[in-house]
């Protein structure tokens, strides 16, 4: 689980949000997202904020699911608006994970959770949005070592939860028979992922492993979102490249 409390994810989703907003800033609204190449800026900057809204949603609905929304139906409106959008999107879920009454649950995909998991979720999402904005603008990009790091530890939840083999059925490709993948960040103890015949399972350890991974955490989370090569690998190159290829959500 994290080790971030709600009040630090809640700044965090502030800090990637207003970085997003710095993003793109002055960009074209019909450039082409390099690394979601079938979207647009202008596509990205809605889904980004819509996804916030209707995680926002979700809270207040208290178990009841709402339909996921098609990113193409979100309107962020004039590019000057854009960090308003972004800003009151986290607004929005940030006092809805706050005013949920004590112990409530709600809808996830993976089954009943508390109001923060949302919270946590879009953290995790407009972090890495963050960097497809920048990306296509060229401007720089920037993320709390802290934040980076449970960017990381929250996809290693999702992919190893039993129920996500059902929601996903391709993560049903990442049992194994022992193979053991290293994310080992500079400066912090690691992730040690191991594919057994149920599927894969992960702690936090710098044990030895076929494959290692390494380098600034930041740099760790955007080669496991896909969004960067790898430029520090060690070991068995193909199991990361099988890891990557089989944990798109």
């Amino acid at each position: 689980m994290t080790t971030l409390d709600q009040d630090r994810l809640a700044e965090g989703l502030r800090e990637q949000g207003a970085a997003f907003g710095l993003a793109v800033a002055g960009g074209d609204p019909e450039a082409k997202v390099p690394t979601c190449p079938e979207w647009r800026l202008r596509v990205l900057t809605g889904h980004a904020s819509q996804a916030t809204r209707w995680a926002a949603g979700l809270v207040r609905a208290a178990g009841t699911p709402l339909p996921v929304p098609d990113p193409l139906d979100a309107l962020p409106g004039a590019p000057d608006a854009w960090a308003s959008w972004l800003r009151d999107g986290a607004e929005d879920l940030i006092t809805a994970v706050r005013t949920a009454a004590p112990g409530a649950s709600v809808w996830s995909f993976n089954g009943p959770v508390p109001p923060v998991f949302w919270l946590r979720r879009m953290l995790c999402d407009t972090a890495v949005h963050h960097y497809d904005a920048a990306a296509t603008t060229g401007a720089p990009y920037t993320i709390a070592d802290d934040l980076a790091a449970d960017v990381i530890t929250e996809a290693m939840e999702l992919i190893t939860a039993p129920a996500s083999q059902a929601f996903k059925p391709e993560l049903t490709a990442l049992r194994g028979q022992g193979e053991r993948l290293a994310v080992r960040p500079d400066g912090m103890t690691g992730w040690l992922i191991t594919r057994t015949p149920d599927g894969p399972r992960w702690e936090r350890s710098d044990a030895d492993a076929d494959m290692v991974l390494s380098g600034p955490v930041a740099e760790c989370m955007l080669v496991l979102a896909r969004r960067v090569p790898p430029a520090r690998v060690h070991g068995d190159r193909a199991l990361l490249r099988h890891w990557l290829d089989h944990t798109v959500f």
